[in-house]
């Protein structure tokens, strides 16, 4: 069996000419994302009521069809209860920032446990509000830390985020307020009404003169590949990673090419074709907005504008920037909810599979295939961002609930 046995995906794909194998990860970096840092979110998160790392799952009857040695999919639909893998980002970044804000209202040092247990502490805490623009998962987590350390929690959504979505965010106890225009005006309303309200904006992109806060966020990222690393047989060979403003994505390439820059995996960044403004730039060789609706189904990576500090390590570590279509979201969603013969079914929201779906478009294109070195001996690596956050949209998109997937019955 081959990958021509899926489901046909046309992918655009450039190798990036800036790419570097040989150059070590270094002290700028690492001011950004450092095995340190990584530690203390570690120390932190794991702390936290509920937590278990996620499940790694291999796919054995998908790598033959695909043609490629191992498939392994990292399953964050179970983080937290969330739903995605931004349970990790946005609710450290809330810790982080309250403990470093309380510190100074307070003229003591508070740590992540008192956040969680003492009752002065907390009660301080009440009196801040940390807020954020969202395509959804990101809201979400922000909106669960708020009221897992107990502040207030006002979150702007923009015109095309379900009203699914906005329900979920809610049901953390946000205020939920919708805009109108794309994600990246909702950025901009977010971080405008916190500067009259005196709020704080804990957002996933940085910008210039807003860097502290994201970084946060992309190191609370990296706890979901340290534990992908420790279940993995084998260290891959391959990383399709999907990105929106790119966080996530230089999260995960950071984390293994500060480890081993000479045998880090072949990297490759995953956009939807209507908001690839990493692709954009990686051409231009410079960050690059896309403008308009960016009105792509795969709403969590709707961003036009690059994470600069994304940027910082993409520009350089990534070997290659994709696009693909709305089309083959929905085909990999479809192809994990029914599986080949041995393969589980799992369960994969619409931003969840953009990674899978250009590497089976990848193994499909000769050139692409030759130009990542994609062969019989590779072995793959993907993070599953995101499970049924949108449940009526996931059954509309599969044809089966997610319930009805995970009991077997998606066939």
């Amino acid at each position: 069996m081959t990958s021509t046995s899926l489901a046909p995906i046309a992918i655009d794909c450039f190798i990036n000419p800036a790419r570097t194998r040989t150059e070590a990860y270094g002290a700028a970096r690492s001011a950004i994302l450092s095995a340190p840092a990584l530690g203390e979110a570690q120390a932190a998160i794991t702390r936290w009521p509920g937590y278990a790392p996620t499940p790694l799952t291999a796919l054995p009857a998908l790598a033959r069809a695909m043609g490629v040695a191992s498939v392994h999919y990292k399953d964050e639909g179970t983080r937290f209860g969330l739903g995605s893998f931004k349970a990790l980002g946005g609710a450290y970044a809330v810790a982080r920032l309250l403990c470093r804000e309380l510190s100074v209202r307070l003229a003591r040092l508070v740590s992540f446990d008192d956040l969680l247990h003492d009752a002065a502490v907390r009660a301080a805490a009440g009196a801040i509000t940390v807020t954020c623009a969202t395509d959804g998962n990101h809201g979400r987590s922000v909106a669960w830390g708020a009221q897992m350390f107990g502040c207030a929690c006002v979150i702007y959504i923009h015109a095309t985020v379900s009203e699914g979505r906005r329900a979920a965010i809610e049901a953390y106890g946000a205020r939920v307020v919708r805009t109108s225009g794309n994600y990246d005006q909702s950025v901009q309303q977010a971080d405008a009404d916190a500067r009259a309200q005196a709020w704080f904006v804990i957002s996933d992109t940085s910008y210039p003169g807003y860097m502290e806060v994201p970084r946060d966020v992309m190191q609370g990222y990296q706890l979901m590949v340290h534990e992908a690393v420790a279940a993995l047989p084998e260290w891959p060979t391959h990383v399709f990673v999907q990105a929106g403003v790119g966080g996530f994505a230089a999260a995960v390439c950071a984390y293994f090419w500060e480890r081993d820059a000479a045998r880090r995996p072949v990297f490759v960044v995953v956009e939807p074709e209507r908001a690839a403004c990493l692709l954009v730039s990686a051409r231009a060789g410079h960050p690059v907005a896309v403008t308009g609706e960016l009105d792509t189904l795969m709403a969590g990576l709707a961003c036009g504008e690059v994470s600069l500090l994304a940027w910082e390590i993409l520009a350089h570590g990534a070997d290659a920037f994709c696009s693909v279509p709305d089309a083959a979201a929905v085909a990999l969603m479809r192809q994990l909810a029914r599986p080949l013969p041995g393969d589980p079914a799992i369960v994969a929201g619409e931003s969840a599979v953009a990674g899978l779906a250009a590497a089976v478009g990848a193994m499909q294109d000769a050139n692409a295939r030759a130009a990542l070195g994609l062969a019989a001996d590779s072995r793959l690596l993907f993070f599953g961002s995101e499970a049924d956050t949108d449940p009526a949209l996931y059954a509309q998109l599969v044809g089966a609930s997610a319930a009805a997937v995970r009991a077997g019955a998606g066939a």
